[in-house]
């Protein structure tokens, strides 16, 4: 019985405040013995500004550094890279884009939120968003391909990258034997 009436008083004091303590833009700094159940997800708890949720991409800017990926404690972002054999454009901050993302995929089933990734990104165009409520039906769901490129166009890259190398491997042996060949008739 003393339960019960404990509840009844904590219902009926608090009923009248909760939704004006919420609303406050003090509410983290404040301290009230009047709390109780918010009615989810019609009401929500405002974040803080260093919250730490969702990770996102903007594919656009990423200038596939693979800084991100290097510093992840859990490995859970995987990037594969293609060369370009020409400047591919410009990000919004004016870095130039040398690198074709055929693959940029975020596990966030592994991810940890610590951050880290966002600290490193010269373009920073890895930011984490307000979203924290993410709730999908299987694990593989988690894994976010951020990654605009097909296959195809990927496979299309590949084979340019090595046509441009062959070429320049060409070019290198024909200036290295016509170097040498000046060499021999020089001394000759």
């Amino acid at each position: 019985m003393n339960g019960f009436a404990l509840t009844l008083r904590h219902l009926f004091r608090n009923s009248k405040t909760v939704k004006s303590a919420i609303q406050s833009p003090e509410y983290f700094n404040e301290r009230t013995d009047n709390t109780s159940t918010l009615r989810y997800p019609h009401v929500k708890l405002p974040l803080p500004d260093n919250s730490r949720n969702q990770l996102h991409v903007e594919i656009d800017d990423c200038i596939v550094c693979d800084l991100c990926a290097k510093i992840c404690p859990v490995d859970c972002i995987d990037i594969i890279s293609i060369k370009a054999v020409e400047d591919i454009g410009k990000t919004s901050d004016g870095t130039t884009k040398r690198l074709h993302a055929a693959k940029f995929d975020i596990d966030l089933a592994k991810c940890m939120f610590c951050g880290l990734c966002t600290i490193v990104c010269p373009t920073e165009c890895i930011i984490m968003t307000d979203e924290y409520d993410v709730s999908l039906s299987s694990v593989e769901a988690m894994n976010y391909h951020f990654s605009t490129m097909t296959k195809e166009e990927a496979d299309q890259n590949r084979i340019k990258l090595a046509a441009f190398e062959e070429e320049k491997k060409k070019a290198k042996e024909a200036a290295l034997k016509a170097a040498q060949e000046k060499k021999e008739n020089g001394d000759a």
